[in-house]
């Protein structure tokens, strides 16, 4: 298929470029950006005045769920809400069903991905096997599967030693590392951040300390190993201290937030909203101020939804008994937007936490929109006043905090290997 997308505002920080010009996609790549192309009939032109045009987003980490009797999601439905929020590609952790430990996971994943069509999936791989955090995983098999890099997910691992062992492997295959960081004694059963909501509340708390420890350890074992590393899903202002320091040292280290941490705070929850149930979870506003921060100099460098879909009934019952999570994908772009609108982010910097940051955390020919490049592209309007209506949601969950919430930008159009995928109506 032949396009033009004409007469919309270009922009790629990837390579600088912040222009009104015309696209030219033929058979699936740019062929052109801003000069006309002699002879080219384009199947279909794409006018997009008033119009935003960037790189197709690119979503570092996305918990997809699996169709079956108690769960409705699927790959099919949340990479369909992908798409709908401009994310062409999505990049899965491993604990996921089935946990990918194997090739034969990553190869089911990958098929499935496939048959739905809808966005390209990665695959990150299991660190330890069944992610038990005692026994190595096979990661020279797991790379050779398609595996991005290897993390054990949620599932903190508790003895050092294997830790370490783990990360030197790693190191020796060229795989980052992916990190959630969490000291599981401290964390225990807590369900909220500890302080005056947890106690006026009473919830059982997370210090920001089960993070910054946990970090601070990690740190020294990646300084040690010489493996490249990535935290996901910072919570707290010292943690971004700590992860600037350590990059100001050479480390090699880039982290990235949810952009529920960067605009709720612990007040939020209200009283025992599960709505804003997640883990790591919600701090204080000044915690939320300094990830903004970290944000705007660079210490983070992407922004994910850390998408997590649940049924109904899992945002049911007491708070502490309810399952943490928020549906991000179809709000992603809208609330990155927001930081622009409230002046907390250039246009530029948005734009990058979402393409071309997290594409080169992965390792991935994405984010960027060069000629010869797969045309993987997002198209939004800046001026489109829209309410956040989780019941309308394309993913199968429905669970998110921002119901009700006002947005100045939403996606007009996503293509996909130069074939739009998703068109609003």
């Amino acid at each position: 298929m032949k396009l033009i997308i004409s007469n919309g505002r270009v922009i790629d920080p990837a390579n600088q470029l912040d222009r009104f010009l015309d696209i030219y996609i033929d058979n699936g790549t740019i062929i052109s950006l801003g000069k006309a192309v002699e002879h080219f009939l384009p199947d279909r032109t794409i006018d997009a005045t008033g119009l935003i045009v960037c790189p197709g987003l690119v979503d570092i980490s996305v918990r997809l769920g699996v169709a079956s009797q108690h769960h409705s999601a699927s790959i099919a439905s949340e990479t369909q809400a992908a798409i709908k929020g401009g994310i062409t590609t999505l990049c899965i952790p491993p604990d996921t069903d089935p946990i990918i430990d194997s090739p034969a996971a990553v190869e089911l994943l990958t098929d499935r991905a496939l048959k739905a069509g809808n966005s390209t999936i990665y695959t990150i791989g299991a660190l330890t096997q069944s992610l038990e955090g005692n026994l190595l995983s096979e990661m020279l098999a797991l790379k050779k599967a398609g595996c991005l890099g290897v993390s054990n997910g949620i599932n903190p691992i508790q003895n050092t030693l294997v830790l370490r062992r783990a990360m030197e492997y790693a190191a020796t295959l060229d795989l980052t590392l992916f990190i959630n960081a969490a000291d599981p004694w401290l964390q225990s059963q807590g369900c909220v951040h500890e302080g005056t909501v947890s106690a006026r509340l009473g919830l059982g708390g997370i210090p920001e300390a089960a993070e910054t420890i946990a970090i601070a350890r990690d740190i020294s074992l990646i300084e040690q190993s010489g493996v490249s590393a990535h935290f996901h899903s910072l919570s707290s202002g010292k943690s971004v201290a700590l992860i600037k320091e350590a990059q100001e040292r050479g480390l090699p280290i880039t982290a990235d937030v949810s952009p529920h941490h960067l605009h709720l705070c612990e007040h939020d929850i209200g009283n025992y909203d599960s709505l804003s149930h997640v883990i790591p979870p919600l701090r204080s506003t000044r915690d939320r101020d300094q990830l903004q921060q970290g944000v705007r100099n660079g210490t983070i460098s992407s922004i994910s939804s850390h998408h997590r879909p649940l049924d109904n009934d899992a945002k049911l019952g007491p708070f502490a008994d309810t399952t943490p999570g928020i549906s991000g994908l179809e709000t992603l772009l809208s609330l990155t937007l927001k930081l622009v609108d409230d002046d907390e982010l250039t246009l530029q910097q948005a734009i990058a936490s979402l393409t071309t940051y997290p594409a080169q955390v992965l390792g991935i020919d994405a984010g960027h929109l060069s000629i010869g490049a797969q045309a993987d592209i997002c198209i939004f309007d800046p001026n489109s006043d829209h309410e956040c209506r989780p019941t309308l949601f394309s993913s199968a969950g429905k669970n998110s905090p921002f119901a009700g919430w006002h947005f100045n930008n939403d996606v007009a159009f996503t293509l996909l290997a130069g074939n739009v995928v998703y068109e609003k109506g």
